[in-house]
């Protein structure tokens, strides 16, 4: 009787302590998240003022690549180096150089439109990557597709959301007051916003460079997800395109402009290299963060934050830049959310679809490690 109470006592001891670190950990990936999309806004209106400063964009991809790359390639190989392929296959190589070239257009537009628009926009944009990175894997047969299926429909659903959220927010959204948050605007009625409410040449063509740098980025993933079917190692993946794509911007940088610009800012190039490298590396800790995070609980779980961070850039845009939100503009980042979740919610219901098992077994699904 005693050897009986002393087990149940032990048994009951160690399932409260498994329901203490259950909490714990939920609490941290719940706080973690939500503190990592608010870093991700401070960065993007970081990278806006840098920008207005004169810092040329090609820089930050150049000196930003590196040190994400030499920040974590020690992770790689102490996490990954047993799941390194003995060859490296000429298809994988191919793949890397890709994801590179692809990783380059994505930041250089990106930070094109960031300067010509606001944190908020481009904290936004993002949120369509999800649907379009639906389009893509459909249509090379990545995804399972049906119009019979309620799920595919859901999905078709939400990228209309995305995209018509995405298309209201860029001409509702009205450009930042402050003089000094865009650089070489001309005096001309066409860069200017008129007492009716138009909209400015150079914020529309900022809005139209961020959605294609997310066409890039859905590509990317694809093109990630693809590799890693025969290269199972996604840091050192990261690691390797992401110095591929510093090395390829500066050869770009030194053919165009005949050497490696910082850009007419006041700063002093190790200023410059400085504050790019501080913010690679805390960018990248947040990356690693939410690695983790979809290793615990999922890529849905981790990609349900991610409109935090363009909330916060919208409440920061407002405070800092002077950026005027309206409720049309509001109403297109809800959209963007709704559909969005829509996605994720049919992504999420399919997988656990018994309907499904045989086509996941046999499919690879290239959306399932890229929501994230």
């Amino acid at each position: 009787m005693t050897t009986t109470t002393t087990i149940t006592t032990s048994s009951s001891s160690s399932s409260s302590s498994s329901s203490r670190v259950g909490i714990m950990e939920e609490v941290l990936v719940v706080s973690g998240l939500i503190a990592v999309q608010i870093i991700f806004a401070i960065h993007a209106l970081f990278l806006n003022q840098f920008l207005a400063l004169g810092v040329n964009s090609l820089s930050i991809v150049i000196f930003g690549g590196l040190a994400s790359a030499l920040f974590l390639l020690p992770f790689a190989v102490v996490f990954e180096k047993k799941k390194w392929p003995g060859e490296l296959r000429p298809l994988v190589t191919v793949q890397m150089l890709l994801t590179a070239i692809t990783g380059v257009a994505f930041q250089v537009l990106t930070l094109r439109g960031l300067k010509m628009t606001s944190p908020a926009v481009a904290s936004a944009m993002p949120n369509l990557a999800p649907a379009i990175i639906f389009i893509i894997a459909a249509c090379v047969r990545f995804e399972r597709f049906s119009i019979w299926c309620k799920y595919s429909r859901a999905k078709v659903f939400g990228t209309i959301l995305c995209l018509g959220g995405a298309i209201a927010m860029s001409f509702m959204m009205s450009p930042p007051s402050s003089s000094n948050s865009t650089i070489n605007q001309v005096s001309s009625p066409l860069n200017k916003i008129s007492s009716t409410g138009s909209i400015s040449k150079d914020w529309l063509f900022g809005c139209f460079y961020m959605f294609i740098a997310v066409i890039f980025l859905s590509c990317t993933t694809v093109l990630q997800a693809a590799t890693m079917i025969n290269f199972p190692a996604p840091l050192t993946l990261c690691a390797v395109t992401t110095l591929m794509t510093s090395i390829i911007t500066a050869v770009m940088q030194f053919i165009v402009e005949g050497n490696l610009n910082f850009g007419s800012s006041n700063l002093s190039p190790q200023s410059i290299i400085g504050i790019i490298t501080l913010g690679a590396v805390l960018t990248g800790s947040c990356v690693g963060f939410q690695a983790w995070c979809v290793k615990k609980k999922g890529p849905v779980t981790v990609s349900i934050f991610n409109p935090v961070q363009t909330v916060c850039s919208a409440i920061l845009s407002a405070l800092v830049l002077g950026q005027v939100i309206s409720l049309e503009s509001l109403g297109g980042m809800l959209f963007m959310f709704m559909g969005l979740y829509v996605v994720l919610w049919a992504k999420k219901k399919e997988g656990r679809d018994p309907q499904n098992a045989d086509d996941n077994e046999t499919i690879h699904d290239i959306e399932k490690p890229l929501l994230s």
